[in-house]
């Protein structure tokens, strides 16, 4: 794994935050159709309206637990990273557990790192190397070439239902279940620019970093809405390009969002608990 943050005057850049293996750096079912024809009758006004909407019906909600997994693929690797916790719509805040994928030979055992997403800010604790165990490392989300969409290895849920709002035209492929719950599959491509212009004011820096550090800015879903107008699942699929490697990652994230309206009590960290320091490479 190699991790460090670095801070001067006051200003943390983020070289590599989420899991490495072997060489691999993180910068970072539904139903079938009935042919074109039924794709056409699918596809309207309606179908966006109510992917744009996802984010406003979660505020709604209020909160939700959250599982999130993501998943990594270049050079013939693959790795997936997974999380699980809770998260508050309203107050744009949620705390996740991620797992790292052990190394390749499968000798090192990762601790799960405690995220905490908030507006503008992710803090991380068991982060890497050199950091006391009672400090987070925090990191500025508009400063990240993606936004933290991947780097933290899982998608902030609310900036994942955002997304939606750059959707231009979508699909609605059908009825099926998620977790139990009836919902409406929909298919569609999201453009980061448009997202990030009608994005919330917490979340609007980081898309529009996303839009700008992606190797493009248009971005695959596939989205599962329950009767309500609520985000049960979104899985989307992004493309940058790796610095280290000289090539395309591709990372497919998912988010699950199910018991809506649990208890989200989300504290962050106090200034004197936040590490001002280097994490040690690996």
């Amino acid at each position: 794994m190699v991790a460090q943050v670095v801070q001067t005057e006051g200003r943390t850049g983020l070289l590599v935050v989420a899991a490495v293996t072997a060489g691999l750096a993180v910068c970072a079912t539904g139903c079938a159709g009935g042919g074109a024809a039924a794709d056409d009758a699918r596809t309207g006004s309606g179908t966006v309206e109510a992917l744009h909407r996802a984010a406003t019906t979660l505020e709604r909600a209020g909160s939700a637990k959250a599982r999130t997994s993501m998943e990594m693929a270049t050079g013939g690797t693959r790795v997936t990273i997974r999380g699980q916790g809770v998260y508050d719509f309203r107050k744009q805040q949620g705390e996740l557990k991620v797992l790292l994928p052990q190394d390749p030979a499968g000798t090192a055992e990762h601790r799960p790192i405690t995220e905490l997403l908030a507006p503008g800010a992710l803090f991380m604790k068991n982060r890497g190397a050199g950091v006391p165990v009672d400090k987070w490392v925090r990191v500025d989300t508009a400063g990240l070439s993606d936004g933290n969409l991947v780097t933290g290895g899982a998608t902030d849920p609310y900036a994942a239902a955002e997304l939606l709002r750059g959707a231009r035209t979508a699909t609605l492929v059908g009825e099926t279940e998620v977790a139990g719950t009836r919902v409406r599959h929909y298919r569609g491509t999201a453009d980061l620019h448009v997202a990030a212009s009608g994005a919330s004011k917490g979340q609007r820096s980081a898309l529009k970093a996303a839009a700008k550090g992606f190797a493009t800015a248009e971005v695959p879903f596939d989205a599962y809405l329950d009767e309500q107008g609520r985000l049960r699942k979104v899985r989307h699929r992004f493309s940058f390009v790796n610095g280290h490697q000289k090539g395309t990652v591709a990372v497919a994230s998912t988010t699950l969002l199910y018991d809506f309206g649990v208890p989200a009590d989300v504290r962050l960290p106090r200034p004197r608990d936040i590490f001002a320091g280097k994490i040690a490479e690996q």
